[in-house]
């Protein structure tokens, strides 16, 4: 079999920047991203007359003047179980909308369920959401735009979509997290103008809970080794049991 991956390392240790397989766009990567719909809560047609819907201030609480605060709108956060503990995750839906979005909708369609993370640097990265337990590819959507112009930077304990690294717009599910601050992987300055594929950077979108940070650099640490396919493969699979919304 020819070899799917190439290597995804920090240049401090290889001068390498990301590249993957295996998670491929169905499109040219940069097909227009679907905004996220969010729902309002509405009154129940069922409450009774002078009754507060579920979930409303009622009026008679309030001084005379007085409005009801808008609601506060919590950023969405998922949890990665793994064989080796969870990983919570906070996403930023207001730097990464279209990147957030998409992600989210792998995670609600259960499409990282029964992965790995395949690619592991130690102190560098890890990588996963493309492929099962037995190596199988599972067939990803379509590429999105690449957000890394968003001011987020790559540093340890953010979370971030992988692609291609001569195509600017080609991620699609494969993401990765910063074991290690990775400035490299940042959008350089002059990259929108020059469309430098290399400088454009890599989308951060969320970041892991401190509390989760031990097991990022547990499987940061596992035992790996390369074969016809791949490279930096953990020796003892890392299995992604579920990525689930906790908020």
């Amino acid at each position: 079999m020819p070899r799917t991956w190439k290597s995804l390392v920090a240049c401090s240790i290889v001068g390498g920047l990301l590249s993957l397989a295996g998670c491929g766009s169905d499109g040219d990567g940069n097909a227009e991203a679907n905004a996220a719909a969010t729902g309002a809560a509405g009154g129940s047609e069922t409450a009774g007359a002078g009754e507060a819907a579920p979930g409303a201030l009622a009026t008679s609480s309030l001084g005379p003047g007085l409005t009801a605060p808008s609601p506060v709108s919590l950023p969405p956060t998922v949890v990665i179980e793994t064989r080796l503990g969870d990983i919570t995750i906070e996403l930023d839906r207001e730097k990464a909308p279209v990147t957030v979005s998409e992600f989210l909708k792998y995670v609600d369609s259960g499409f990282y369920n029964g992965t790995i993370f395949h690619q592991v640097w130690k102190g560098a990265v890890i990588l996963g959401g493309s492929f099962t337990e037995d190596l199988a590819t599972k067939p990803a959507g379509t590429a999105i735009p690449n957000e890394a112009n968003n001011g987020l930077k790559n540093l340890r304990g953010t979370i971030a979509m992988a692609r291609e690294p001569d195509v600017i717009n080609s991620a699609t599910c494969q993401f990765f997290i910063n074991v290690k601050d990775n400035p490299n992987y940042d959008q350089q300055p002059g990259a929108q103008e020059s469309l430098n594929a290399e400088d454009w950077g890599y989308c951060v979108f969320g970041r892991v809970a401190p509390e989760s940070m031990a097991v990022v650099d547990q499987i940061a640490n596992v035992n790996v080794h390369d074969t016809p396919d791949f490279e930096r493969i953990p020796v003892q699979t890392v299995l992604i049991k579920s990525v689930r919304r906790s908020r």
